[in-house]
């Protein structure tokens, strides 16, 4: 019986190179967004791919300096009975952004053809209008002003297994397992004819779509942030001058005794 061979170990970005330039980006990324905000631009930047294949860390380096009055992420729930029975676009359109303001999509409209697809949680005919229909509706965005970003993450089948694992006993994450996510795992070659031929349909100049090899967690991460940068026609802005004021003497205020409020218990000094 042949033994089972060794899985390649991932390179990794060294993590002193990878935190010194998150850094610099994640400036860049304030900078970005004080055009957005100032001009007036509208981004919407979706992330598919793979279950565990590390979508929602970029998302949340990328959103994490970011002024949270203009910029959002949009993870949507399963959808209700009413959103149901409305064109399979409409929930999502009430959420694209207005002026000034960037929405990240951690999946998107594209649930159609991936889980639904493979899930079977959609019919035939729904899938297929789905496809024609989706470079319609992208055009529509763009030619309206929308700055559109579309972002595949792809995993190898072994790095993806290995992050499912690392779940199992880690209490914060455990959450992100599902019966779903699961069977990504034993459909795999499915959920990858899905992907070819939603790629097919889909992956048009208006809109294309951007791969990121994500093995490698952190190179994912600076490659996700460094190209969607690129992607938006920013022009660097300083900001307006603060000066902060002295601040003024005393006009015989007295505070209240401390006895007369609620604290909350100093948890952080019993710690040894």
């Amino acid at each position: 019986m042949s033994k089972k061979k060794p899985r390649p170990q991932v390179e990794r970005v060294r993590k002193d190179l990878y935190e010194a330039e998150l850094e610099r980006l994640q400036i860049e990324l304030v900078t970005m967004q004080r055009w957005v905000i100032e001009t007036g631009a509208r981004v919407v930047v979706i992330f598919e791919g793979r279950d565990a294949a590390g979508k929602g860390g970029a998302i949340k380096r990328i959103v994490q300096y970011l002024n949270p009055r203009s910029a959002r992420v949009v993870a949507l729930p399963t959808p209700s009975e009413q959103e149901k029975g409305q064109w399979y676009f409409q929930r999502y359109i009430e959420h694209l952004p207005t002026t000034g303001e960037i929405v990240l999509m951690d999946r998107s409209w594209y649930n159609r053809a991936g889980v639904e697809r493979v899930m079977g949680y959609c019919t035939p005919e729904q899938y297929r209008l789905f496809l024609r229909q989706t470079p319609v509706f992208e055009r529509m965005l763009v030619e309206d002003g929308i700055i559109l970003i579309k972002y595949w993450f792809s995993v190898s089948d072994d790095v993806q297994e290995d992050r499912f694992r690392s779940r199992l006993d880690d209490p914060m994450r455990r959450w992100k397992l599902s019966d779903t996510d699961l069977q990504s795992i034993t459909r795999w070659e499915d959920y990858s004819r899905a992907k070819d031929e939603m790629f097919e349909a889909t992956d048009h100049a208006d809109a294309p779509w951007w791969t990121i090899e994500s093995d490698d967690k952190r190179a994912a991460r600076l490659n996700a942030i460094n190209h969607l940068l690129s992607r938006v026609p920013y022009e660097h802005r300083e900001p307006e001058p603060i000066d902060i004021p002295g601040r003024p003497a005393s006009d015989s205020y007295e505070r209240p005794a401390r006895d007369r409020f609620q604290y909350v218990p100093d948890h952080a000094h019993t710690l040894g």
